[in-house]
């Protein structure tokens, strides 16, 4: 790992609307550094998203500065000294140096700084608090580099102070643990965690959402996981005590076969029932899909196993659409992951396209069925046919079996 950056090899850098930025937040007067997430990835040669830039400027100061260089800003958190400037559509998030006034565990009260190293105090990890500026020179205020190589997720400080700042550190600890640790978190770390852990309950369930489905992302979120457990972490998310050991089956699934993962299904691993994901879907704030997702995934559905005939698998598969099928089918894998056959079964499924239903209420009320709720129940009768005679009659037979129903 460098302990400098070169512009010349990091396209984020070197790019015409990040240069537009920095030459703006570093005019006469102001001094401007990147920092967390692109500075960290950057360092361990990672791909590089989003780019937050830090500044001695104030917000006003960096508002007029960027504004004057006919940059677009949009005052995303200015009260918290975080504007976003936009250059051809590209967004940097822009935020002015400060250190906390007060905190009540959700949110703080800032007061501006041109102090570096006092900036960097209030961050939550060192592997967060390292900056680079635009020649890529390294500022490691608090060690971060040291423990970005060693795979440690440390605290910028006390842990305790940290976390009563803002509790959803807790939360931020696992997943930059799931994505980055090596060493195992310290002890001090983690008794921090377990006194605190009722603060996770004041806060927001889309915060919570958006920590607890990027850890599920993470190649091996278990390690994680299982500290989580141990500190009584998940006890204050989860419904119900988290069925890790499947979880475990479905990452080491994923793994060895080189399927995807999603973390929403990673979610419903861990639960039991419709019930349970219908309570966690809530208390996250799913969207509506997401919500769907993991309450079809959880919902105990019988007809799965790894000797479907192909007739079975094509009903089931009619009856649920490809994704939820594949859903399941991945759970119940997972509950018996050392059967080969359930490969067989994704590979049919992957494979099905669905077939088109070429009948509709039109062709029933030209059977004589008048318009009104009798007309969806006939079609679901003839589709309910056509799917037990494995979709095998045409429009035609499909219009006689029709007309016969009718006449009944």
């Amino acid at each position: 790992m460098v302990d400098r950056l070169d512009p010349t090899l990091h396209d984020w850098m070197n790019a015409p609307e990040t240069r537009i930025v920095m030459a703006a937040l570093n005019a006469p007067g102001g001094e401007a550094r990147f920092v967390g997430g692109a500075v960290r990835n950057a360092l361990l040669g990672e791909s590089v998203q989003d780019v937050d830039i830090a500044t001695t400027l104030t917000p006003d100061e960096a508002s007029a500065a960027l504004t004057q260089n006919a940059i677009t800003v949009v005052p995303t958190g200015i009260a918290h000294g975080t504007l976003t400037a936009v250059v051809n559509g590209r967004p940097f998030e822009v935020t002015s140096l400060r250190h906390d006034v007060s905190t009540d565990g959700r949110r703080a009260t800032v007061a501006f700084t041109t102090d570096w190293a006092e900036d960097a105090a209030r961050r939550d990890f060192t592997m967060n608090a390292i900056y680079a500026d635009v020649n890529g020179t390294i500022y490691d205020p608090t060690g971060g580099i040291a423990d970005l190589k060693a795979g440690r997720v440390r605290f910028v400080g006390d842990a305790d102070t940290r976390i009563q700042e803002d509790y959803l550190r807790i939360l931020r600890l696992f997943r930059f643990y799931a994505w980055y640790g090596r060493e195992k978190i310290d002890d001090a770390a983690l008794a921090a965690v377990h006194a605190n852990r009722a603060g996770l309950n004041r806060l927001s369930g889309e915060r919570l959402q958006k920590e607890l489905l990027r850890l599920l992302k993470a190649p091996n979120p278990l390690p994680a996981l299982r500290m989580m457990e141990k500190a009584g972490v998940l006890a204050e998310l989860l419904p119900v005590t988290a069925n890790l050991e499947r979880l475990s089956q479905l990452c080491q699934v994923a793994e060895k076969y080189a399927l995807p993962r999603n973390p929403v299904l990673s979610l419903a691993a861990l639960l039991n029932s419709a019930d349970e994901a219908r309570a966690l879907a809530s208390r996250l704030k799913l969207s509506n899909a997401e919500r769907k997702r993991l309450v079809d995934a959880a919902s105990a559905e019988p007809g799965f196993a790894p000797d479907l005939t192909a007739t079975q698998i094509r009903k089931l598969l009619y009856r649920f659409g490809k994704d939820r099928f594949g859903d399941l089918l991945l759970l119940r894998w997972a509950d018996r992951a050392s059967d080969p056959a359930w490969k067989v079964l994704y590979e049919q499924a992957g494979a099905w396209t669905r077939p088109e239903f070429p009948v509709d209420g039109a062709d029933v009320m030209d059977c004589g069925v008048a318009e009104g709720p009798g007309v969806g129940r006939m079609l679901s009768l003839l589709e309910r046919w056509w799917v037990d005679e494995d979709f095998q009659p045409g429009r035609d037979a499909l219009l006689a079996k029709l007309a016969e129903m009718a006449r009944r």
